[in-house]
């Protein structure tokens, strides 16, 4: 090979690296676009806030009431309980942002504070209501029988109902404190969540891999807990993340007709009862704030979900 030749075999080597390189740019540029080529966690962020903004913007929103309830003792300006008669219904101004209530404490520290209250209830009925729910409903999926049929009848009683007037039932029927609160709005969340465990077990147990785990020896309840639960939990966390906002407003209806958290508690519900009736035409910040405070923690929540749904659902990806 002469020098003439050997040079253009050196430029075309050259030059398809050259191509070879930008075109493995191009493909790296084209996925980290398509968000499949996410290194960093500030990438996932940003990836999933364009993809879902209102799902973003919902997580914001109950991050922030999460943490206000978290750290209520260190971001609340004063004593939620103290009671100072010479700022009775002070409009908000610098001492008191949010102004005073009708025994002269101050509404912001209450809200704080009554977002802790809030989110307790929520959390821990969302979260029992869901752990009975899910064992009621694998054992209806796997027991059949007379078992089932009781339970869903029991179910389907439930059901008529509304939520809020069931648990206004129970609440009247227990008293009111915290425990009772939780235990009246958690109760009615059960039926839900047993039958679509109850309906996802009936389509996991005759799948393949469960009929492998028979075939292999392991008896009903490990193949319900090993095998079929962790293949619904998609569905349990939508559906979860719905109930919360269900449970808040629930538990802030209670406590508006007296049957929920009891005083000195500070409660948003509570809180709107208080002064809705007497104060809503001197004080309109005392019922303000408050309804400003439920709405937007039900609003947060129900973005929340619907975009884990999107999210966890093969049909809604795009």
């Amino acid at each position: 090979m002469d020098l003439s030749h050997e040079f253009a075999y050196l430029e075309l080597r050259k030059t398809l690296k050259e191509d070879l390189n930008l075109a493995d740019i191009d493909q790296k540029a084209e996925l980290v676009r398509a968000g499949a080529h996410i290194e960093t966690r500030w990438g996932v962020i940003v990836h999933y806030t364009r993809r879902f903004p209102l799902g973003m913007l919902g997580a914001i929103i109950v991050g922030a009431f999460v943490i206000m309830a978290i750290f209520a003792d260190v971001i609340a300006p004063h004593d939620p309980v103290q009671t100072n008669a010479p700022y009775s219904l002070m409009a908000p101004n610098s001492h008191f942002w949010l102004g005073g209530d009708m025994m002269g404490r101050d509404l912001l520290s209450r809200l704080i504070h009554g977002a802790r209250i809030s989110l307790a209830v929520g959390l821990t009925s969302t979260i029992v209501g869901g752990i009975i729910g899910v064992a009621l409903g694998l054992a209806c999926g796997f027991l059949m029988g007379w078992f089932d049929l009781i339970v869903q009848r029991i179910s389907d009683v439930m059901q008529a109902l509304p939520l809020l007037v069931l648990a206004l039932v129970m609440a009247a029927s227990l008293g009111p404190s915290l425990q009772n609160t939780i235990i009246a709005i958690s109760i009615p969340l059960i039926p839900d969540i047993a039958r679509v465990v109850r309906s996802s077990t009936l389509t996991f147990r005759e799948m393949p891999f469960t009929e492998a785990a028979r075939a292999a020896g392991m008896t009903e309840w490990r193949i319900a807990i090993r095998h079929v639960l962790p293949n619904m939990l998609a569905p349990l966390i939508v559906l979860a993340t719905a109930q919360l906002g269900s449970a808040i407003l629930t538990e802030a209806s209670l406590s508006f007709l007296g049957l929920g958290v009891p005083a000195p508690h500070p409660s948003w519900g509570r809180m709107l009862s208080e002064s809705a009736a007497e104060y809503v035409r001197q004080a309109p910040w005392l019922v303000i704030f408050p309804g400003l405070f439920i709405s937007a923690m039900v609003f947060g929540s129900n973005l929340m979900g619907d975009a884990l749904r999107d999210l966890m659902d093969p049909r809604q990806r795009r």
